[in-house]
């Protein structure tokens, strides 16, 4: 796919964005596309989001990692993306929908926060505990510009891995305290149980997805930077969400974080 083509499709994906509307897939009208002219189309949807409303990028985030969120969306390989200033919310925060969200559904995840740099190829699982600096609870609220959630891994990592907002639990951590792996989050809407996963949902370790995301930003030269808050994937299967629910979840031993849709 030649320059301006990624142009065109980082614009129009941009602009879907900020107009709260959805595309047909990328696949559909593009079927040669690759994953590596997706990243590079959401490249320039990030840039119009820096350049022309001034945000900020905070950290990076991998989406499609368990089996239960593969099967739902019919995606076999992890996303990756990018997390902005403007995409964060508080821990108990009301996010409005209206305006804001298109088709939004919420995962339950760990995140990490880092200490220091860490740039891949050749990130081990033992090179991000050495650089994280604590782990919290997660709502990630993906969102996708693409009609219906009609989604092929060129789509997904075109739309930034269709990421929409997310919030983080008070709680912070050392994950050293803490057996990845057997981590157990479970979710609640509207009070009542959901669902539940442990952190070996995401390629059998939070560590080794984080591991996967350095090394494969790396191969487009993009590190992660201490501060940054990196999003390891979903425990459990996505939950659609509407005007009105309520969601909440707690993951054993560390503490929960919640939110409201208005």
């Amino acid at each position: 796919m030649d320059k301006q083509q990624i142009a065109l499709y980082g614009e129009e994906l941009y602009r879907a964005l900020r107009e709260f509307r959805t595309l047909a897939p990328l696949t559909e009208r593009a079927p040669e596309i690759s994953i590596d002219d997706a990243y590079h189309i959401s490249l320039q949807m990030l840039q119009q989001r820096l350049e022309r409303d001034g945000e900020q990028v905070v950290g990076k985030k991998i989406g499609v990692t368990s089996k239960p969120v593969q099967d739902m969306l019919g995606v076999f390989q992890p996303d990756f993306g990018f997390l902005t200033d403007a995409m964060a919310c508080p821990d108990g925060a009301d996010i409005p929908i209206a305006g804001n969200l298109i088709q939004p559904r919420a995962e339950g995840e760990i995140a990490f926060r880092l200490k220091k740099d860490l740039q891949g190829p050749g990130v081990t699982e033992q090179d991000v505990l050495d650089a994280t600096e604590s782990i919290m609870p997660c709502f990630e609220i993906v969102d996708s510009r693409i009609r219906n959630w009609e989604i092929k891994i060129q789509d997904t990592v075109a739309d930034n891995a269709s990421c929409g907002v997310y919030v983080l639990g008070k709680n912070e951590v050392d994950p050293r305290d803490h057996d990845l792996p057997n981590l157990k989050m479970t979710i609640w809407k509207n009070g009542e149980y959901h669902s539940e996963g442990l952190g070996s949902a995401v390629q059998g370790n939070p560590l080794t997805a984080v591991a996967w995301l350095a090394n494969t930003l790396g191969e487009f030269g993009i590190p992660f930077k201490a501060g940054e808050v990196i999003l390891s994937g979903s425990l459990a299967p996505l939950i659609p969400v509407v005007a009105g629910d309520e969601m909440r979840l707690e993951i054993d031993g560390i503490g929960g974080c919640s939110c409201r849709f208005v």
